[in-house]
């Protein structure tokens, strides 16, 4: 029978099913249906990972499943900001010694999570990846089912290698044309967004496909994937292509499986977006499904600009600031923050120049770190402020007072934005440079 890429891959992660070589599924799977899927690997943090180290104490058991499939990662109030961060980082950094785990990472080898896994090529095609962490569904880009759960449910699997879920309805959405100048994966997904809600895929998979996504780069597709969540989505996949292999080829520490979609796959909803119809999107307060053209913010003043986070903190990213930001200088009355994703994109980007562009008009740029973009550190909005970002939420009182206003853009916008004082597009900066 046919099936979705989502059905695919949890019918092969079955509990009794063979994980070694999975090719088609062992038996069939429905939305709706109840199962226990093993899984491939296991995620926390260090808000995250406290609570789920307390329960898997409470569950009796000595050992993880496998020390070499559950990582962490110090990224959320790292460096530490308080005590109480410094003792949630001891917390976590104790249990990883003393289980052994290969995979654990701290300042100065840390990066924002999910940047850090698919660089380190911890994830592929194929996998079941649940982390303690909403936004781990950015590994779909991939091709893996990965999902955000609680953390009860992630000590669960750190003890047993599986996890149990209800498999999830897939909703297509079949983007075609041509991207225009400065439209990305953010701008797509605030769009898409925008069309169904916050709530438009809840406990859905999203599965993105057509033309227009065979271009579109793994940087555009990792945010793409990084924002389903905003839409309620369990997960957002795209297919395993050429793009997919070589960027795994190049990382990948063990076999990967590639899946596509059966042509005749039921789908609860089938959503076509025509991309040349798309500008720059800027999703304004205080919801991501409030996504409107840059234009439409032409006189919103601002007070902040944030780039990076798990969502827009890739090297590519930090090129598009860049080009837009460069031989200019960031408004007087705007700070600017720039966050590189891993210490590798840190290193990369300073070869390539693009921190001196970001240093040289004034803007600050910092090791990588979660912390404005929920709030915690390092860019909290005082009552009143309002700031551009390339983060993935802009609920009331996110990046810090309540009073305060968050706008999500892709990083062309926060860097002509962060120029301008005001939200504008990249247009107005390179036309005038011109």
């Amino acid at each position: 029978m046919p099936h979705t890429i989502a059905e695919k891959i949890l019918a092969d992660h079955l509990k009794d099913s063979g994980r070694d070589a999975p090719s088609e599924p062992e038996r069939e799977l429905w939305p709706g249906d109840l199962v226990e899927v093993a899984v491939d690997v296991v995620l926390a943090n260090d808000v995250t990972a406290p609570i789920a180290i307390r329960e898997f104490a409470n569950l009796g058991v000595d050992r993880v499943f496998d020390p070499s499939r559950v990582v962490m990662v110090a990224d959320h109030f790292v460096p530490n900001k308080d005590i109480k961060s410094a003792e949630q980082c001891r917390v976590m950094r104790e249990f990883a010694r003393s289980q052994e785990l290969v995979h654990y990472y701290d300042v100065g080898r840390m990066g924002i999570e999910h940047v850090l896994l698919p660089e380190q090529g911890l994830v592929v095609s194929g996998d079941v990846v649940v982390g303690a962490d909403s936004h781990t569904c950015t590994y779909g880009a991939v091709g893996a089912f990965a999902t955000g759960m609680g953390s009860t449910d992630i000590a669960v699997a750190m003890a047993t290698g599986q996890i149990w879920m209800r498999v999830p309805e897939t909703i297509q959405v079949v983007y075609h044309g041509e991207l225009r100048p400065w439209v990305g994966g953010k701008d797509l997904i605030l769009f898409t967004i925008g069309q169904i809600g916050v709530s438009g895929a809840l406990y859905k998979a999203l599965e993105f496909s057509g033309p227009a996504m065979e271009g579109l780069s793994m940087a555009g597709r990792f945010t793409m994937s990084n924002m389903a969540i905003e839409a309620g989505a369990k997960v957002g996949l795209f297919q395993t292509d050429e793009m997919t292999c070589s960027y795994l080829d190049a990382r990948a520490a063990r076999p990967y499986v590639k899946y596509k979609a059966d042509s005749a796959a039921t789908y609860s909803q089938v959503l076509e977006i025509d991309v040349g119809l798309v500008e720059p999107q800027v999703a304004f307060p205080y919801s991501p499904d409030n996504a409107r053209p840059v234009g439409e913010a032409d006189d919103v003043v601002i007070d902040q600009v944030v780039i990076g986070s798990c969502t827009n903190g890739r090297l590519e990213d930090l090129r598009v600031a860049a080009e837009v930001m460069k031989g200019h200088q960031v408004h007087s009355n705007v700070r600017c923050i720039v966050i590189p994703g891993t210490q590798r994109v840190y290193t990369e980007a300073l070869r390539e120049g693009l921190l001196e562009v970001f240093v040289e008009a004034g803007a600050a740029v910092s090791t990588p770190t979660c912390g404005p973009c929920l709030g915690g550190h390092m860019g909290v909005l005082a009552a009143g402020e309002r700031a551009v970002s390339t983060t993935n939420r802009n609920f009331r009182g996110r990046m810090g007072h309540p009073d305060s206003e968050v706008y999500l853009a892709g990083p062309a916008v926060a860097a002509a934005s962060a120029v301008k004082g005001r939200i504008t597009g990249p247009e107005e900066v390179l036309l005038q440079a011109r």
